[in-house]
């Protein structure tokens, strides 16, 4: 079975889940997008309100953000693979709880296996604190790389933060030149 096929499995696998209550109060299931190939993994908290109508992430004013932030490295979205901790919008926004992150985390875990990215972009403290490690804070280790269990991951704030607090635009756009500079010094583009 090729990436491609192995993905719209696991995919199916987050369509027809209950694992956790989250299922119950969401429109869509948000599983990620992007290339199965993808050299650059970015991975943030959970879907809000115009990811859940639309069933894709970071498609409200973060993901226009992000966005940004990629065309400013000479990333096109449509490079990377984009998706989040969990898999359903949590109610109000509100931060994922532990069980419904230890319920959905074995879906990213999947998607991370078929995949094979060279780096995964944590954006806040959830995936930093799910993937790497339940100590950090991303005000304390953002524009660093951790290696843990084979794989590597640079560690930022979610665009959202920098929505609603201005000071972390500049911080956010300071990272993104650091991982643009790791993946030049890598090699690593968006995509094979």
């Amino acid at each position: 079975m090729d990436r491609e096929a192995m993905l719209r499995e696991i995919e199916n696998d987050i369509r027809h889940c209950t694992r956790c209550d989250l299922h119950k109060t969401k429109t869509h299931y948000v599983p990620g997008v992007g290339p199965a190939n993808a050299k650059i993994m970015f991975v943030g908290e959970g879907p809000g309100r115009d990811e859940d109508i639309q069933g894709l992430p970071f498609v409200g004013a973060a993901g226009k953000l992000l966005t940004q932030l990629l065309s400013t490295i000479g990333i096109d979205r449509s490079q990377v693979f984009i998706g989040n901790i969990v898999k359903c919008r949590p109610p109000n926004n509100r931060v994922p709880t532990v069980e419904e992150v230890e319920a959905c985390i074995p879906y990213l875990y999947a998607q991370i296996s078929v995949i094979e990215p060279e780096i995964i972009v944590t954006l806040g403290n959830t995936p930093l604190n799910a993937l790497v490690s339940p100590a950090l804070k991303v005000s304390s280790v953002h524009g660093r790389v951790f290696e843990k269990d084979g794989l590597k991951f640079f560690v930022t704030f979610h665009p959202a933060a920098a929505l609603y607090h201005g000071e972390y635009k500049e911080l956010l756009m300071e990272d993104f030149m650091k991982l643009k500079q790791i993946l030049d010094e890598t090699k690593i583009v968006g995509g094979s």
